[in-house]
């Protein structure tokens, strides 16, 4: 059987492209760029593909990642950083999103210490091990994926049930739109998940 060398930043081989656009070197990228990607390969020890991919067109990238920091790397509002993947996770599967599913499920079993709520969410989120108040944020972010001119006051009526204010539920509908801006550059690319992201938070970690 034969082997193939792997890329130095990820751990696919290189017969197997994460993307079909041209996936630029390292050493290639600006500044800022780079450095990024070196802190995050730095922290969980490989680089997830999605920054490679996005890397083709830097300017994009920029602000890719400026809306993704602006709307999950945050203190305010009510929804933990788990509720805004699980809300990524529901919505990436709505849209058949390989990438996002796989990637941010992963991040979600980490979160919320749930090794199947991923998976579970991925096929049906009414069927999933959560809150009430989960459920209906979850309902409304499909209704935003995929029916959102049928939003009308009775569902803000319904989130404020929950405990969601106005803010929180523009927090759910802007995530829910930001993925599904991802999860199509994703598919148009043919992004490949890291598999590493596969097995991240299945397991209860062993203690030495």
């Amino acid at each position: 059987m034969t082997s193939h060398p792997t890329s130095p930043l990820t751990s696919h081989p290189i017969s197997h492209p994460i993307s079909r656009y041209p996936v630029p070197e390292l050493k290639d990228l600006p500044d800022d760029l780079r450095e990024r990607i070196l802190a995050v390969q730095e922290k969980a020890g490989f680089v997830p593909n999605v920054f490679l991919t996005l890397a083709h067109r830097p300017a994009e990238w920029r602000a890719f990642m400026a809306y993704h920091d602006a709307l999950l790397v945050k203190d305010s509002g009510s929804l933990t950083k788990g509720e805004r993947e699980m809300i990524i996770v529901a919505t990436s599967a709505a849209n058949h999103c390989l990438y996002c599913v796989v990637a941010h499920g992963a991040i979600l079993r980490i979160y919320e210490k749930k090794p199947m709520i991923a998976d579970q969410l991925a096929v049906n989120h009414r069927k999933a091990d959560i809150t009430p108040r989960q459920r209906a944020m979850l309902d409304f972010a499909m209704k935003v994926c995929q029916r959102s001119h049928e939003i009308d006051e009775a569902d803000y009526v319904a989130l404020r049930a929950h405990g969601f204010d106005d803010e929180d539920i523009w927090d759910i509908g802007a995530i829910t739109a930001f993925f599904g801006l991802s999860n199509r550059m994703a598919n148009l690319s043919g992004m490949r998940p890291n598999d590493e992201f596969y097995l991240m938070g299945r397991l209860p970690k062993t203690k030495p």
